[in-house]
């Protein structure tokens, strides 16, 4: 039985270390599902009351993550700033927490299903868009929306690690619900601009 992406990720985190956990860290031990396993420990500051200074690290390294899967790229490369970049035991204690409660209740209804779909090229490259797209909304300075497209990302990491079709099918239905609400606020932010200026 594959060792279940909490398992993994708890393992990483939770290792004793003579110095503090770096990117780099993850990326040398997260083996052949590196991309997703770091792609879901970038989002999970988004997911909680954000930590000073880490969204200007982990939304580009997310963003740059998935474009290279977008690419194609099958082994992720970052640059050597965002690799020594040190995780904050207030971040890793945060992140344990919402693996013992969010990620674990996904885990109990996934598992390995729609293989022909999962181990495609094509839907590797397709995730990377999803993902690539979604951090951009993600990144976009509309207050209180953090939370929305980082649901959809962690869906898809772990429907790669795991390897479960249905529910990456569900990921890319967050993603559609992502880009009408995203649609529906720049309209309604449109119109606003538009009554205002007529009012002048």
């Amino acid at each position: 039985m594959s060792v279940k992406f909490s398992q993994e990720l708890i393992a990483l985190l939770e290792r004793e270390r003579d110095t503090p956990l770096t990117l780099a860290d993850i990326l040398a031990e997260a083996s052949e599902r590196s991309f997703a396993i770091i792609i879901a420990l970038l989002i999970f500051p988004f997911l909680l009351p954000m930590i000073p200074g880490a969204s200007s690290v982990m939304g580009p390294a997310c963003l740059l993550l998935s474009l290279q899967m977008a690419w194609g790229r099958r082994m992720p490369w970052l640059p050597q700033r965002l690799l020594k970049y040190q995780l904050q035991e207030k971040f890793i204690d945060r992140v344990l927490w919402l693996i013992s409660r969010a990620v674990k209740i996904i885990e109990k209804v996934s598992r390995p299903r729609w293989g022909r779909l999962t181990g495609r090229d094509s839907v590797w490259r397709i995730n990377g868009i999803c993902i690539s797209w979604l951090t951009l909304l993600l990144m976009l300075p509309v207050p209180f929306t953090n939370p929305i497209p980082s649901v959809g990302i962690l869906l898809l990491a772990i429907a790669m690690i795991e390897m479960d079709g249905l529910l990456m099918m569900l990921g890319y239905f967050v993603v559609g619900l992502n880009t009408a609400l995203f649609v529906g606020i720049a309209y309604v932010l449109w119109q606003s601009s538009e009554m205002v200026q007529r009012a002048l």
